[in-house]
């Protein structure tokens, strides 16, 4: 679910998505549990009811994993489970939780995090898990509210740099020219710029470009997310570097491309280069499979490596009458095997350190996002962060007609207004 949020590339997709998750959030749907989050291992509640999952799914693929993988468990642990994929994970979360009746386990976006731990809809179980200290610390990071890991990070994705190979070779280019730096990849983008396609096309997003301000040394927040950083030098400097790419012609938006999302784009060959993530794989796959082409790291800027991570939890209901039982399904779905089975089913990252040698021997060709895991950003989940971010990205796609410090001082009061609650 969360490489769909992260493909949501228009501002009033993004804007459904941020008011459907405050809807959630809201104070009407207070979770019975409202005092002490926590669980504890001897605290969690037993019975011998059917286990609920309910899930975002990407596709047939994932649910036909998620379920195969619960059964498996089932059969293991003698409780029941029934696999529901939403139409609407969002809608059908507040409904289930304002009813009283939520699923037990079911998937969390960052976004959405904060407003459901705050309410009380979720247990607090991160401390329970036996695995827990092999997820990568960024994505603990990023379901960890007021010191408490509230969940178990299911999987995840990075963005990295798509180059069409034949597109490359046309233009002269060998694998020495594969930019590191951004003046390289502003040099590859201008030779690559022929034949009527541009050289390089992202989405008008902060789920994209928010790439190169990490590169350039700046975030929307602070580490704790407890100040807004928008208008930092950093962030100019970054806009103004792709500002600056949009003007001289070798880089266009996928809006300008006349394509809703970078990866259709580039698919269609309008472009031959994009900053994705390795969803786009999966889509290379089923919907341009005569396009050969390669994943590298994205460039180092002035600050070194960095990129965006996109990722979803493993959430447990306060009010599950069988918190023990769910507890133990998400650390067999969380488990280094069950994890390398997902990837090969539809092509995800394991969000545990124990896979990832394996996985890179297993994709080689995609080891570029995991390489990244140690400079991936998290995008910020305090509540009300959303919204701030889904108007930013309604005004990113004019970032070449527009001065660069006076948008992200708008951001920036958006956002210290958001943090302050």
């Amino acid at each position: 679910m969360q490489r769909r949020t992260a493909r949501m590339l228009t501002a009033g997709a993004m804007a459904l998505t941020a008011a459907l998750t405050l809807s959630a959030c809201g104070s009407g749907f207070s979770g019975s549990g409202s005092g002490d989050a926590t669980g504890g291992a001897g605290k969690l509640t037993s019975s011998d009811k059917d286990l609920t999952v309910l899930i975002g799914s990407s596709g047939d693929a994932e649910t036909a994993a998620v379920k195969s993988a619960a059964a498996a468990w089932s059969k293991s642990s003698g409780t029941g489970v029934s696999v529901q994929p939403a139409n609407n994970l969002d809608q059908q979360l507040a409904q289930g939780f304002a009813s009283g009746k939520p699923a037990d386990v079911f998937y969390v976006s960052t976004s959405a995090l904060t407003g459901y731990a705050s309410n009380g809809s979720l247990l607090a179980y991160g401390d329970d898990l036996s695995n827990k200290g092999d997820f990568y610390p960024t994505l603990t990071k990023s379901f960890t509210v007021d010191d408490q890991l509230y969940c178990a990070p299911k999987d995840f994705s990075t963005l990295a740099l798509f180059i069409n190979t034949k597109d490359w070779k046309a233009a002269g280019l060998t694998d020495s020219d594969v930019p590191t730096t951004w003046d390289q990849l502003a040099s590859v983008a201008k030779k690559l710029t022929r034949d009527g396609r541009v050289g390089l096309t992202m989405s008008p997003q902060y789920e994209r470009l928010g790439a190169f301000m990490a590169q350039a040394g700046g975030a929307l927040t602070n580490a704790d997310q407890t100040k807004a950083t928008v208008d930092s030098a950093a962030n100019v400097t970054a806009l103004d570097y792709v500002k600056g790419l949009l003007q001289d012609g070798s880089t266009k938006f996928s809006s300008d491309l006349g394509e809703s999302w970078g990866g259709d784009a580039f698919g269609k060959d309008k472009a031959a280069m994009t900053v994705e993530g390795n969803w786009l794989t999966g889509a290379m796959s089923s919907s341009y499979p005569g396009v050969d082409y390669k994943v590298v790291q994205l460039p180092k800027g002035p600050k070194g490596a960095g990129t965006l991570q996109f990722t979803n939890c493993w959430g447990i209901a306060k009010d599950s009458p069988n918190q023990k039982a769910a507890l133990d399904f998400v650390e067999k779905m969380t488990s280094t095997t069950q994890q390398l089975s997902f990837a090969k089913a539809f092509g995800v990252m394991p969000s545990v350190e124990s896979a990832a040698s394996k996985w890179k021997q297993e994709y080689p060709q995609y080891a570029a996002f995991l390489d990244e895991a140690d400079s991936a950003h998290g995008v910020p989940n305090k509540a009300g962060t959303a919204d701030v971010i889904a108007d930013f990205d309604s005004k990113l796609g004019s970032l070449e007609s527009t001065d660069t410090k006076t948008l992200l001082e708008g951001v920036q009061k958006n956002m210290a207004a958001a943090l302050k609650g």
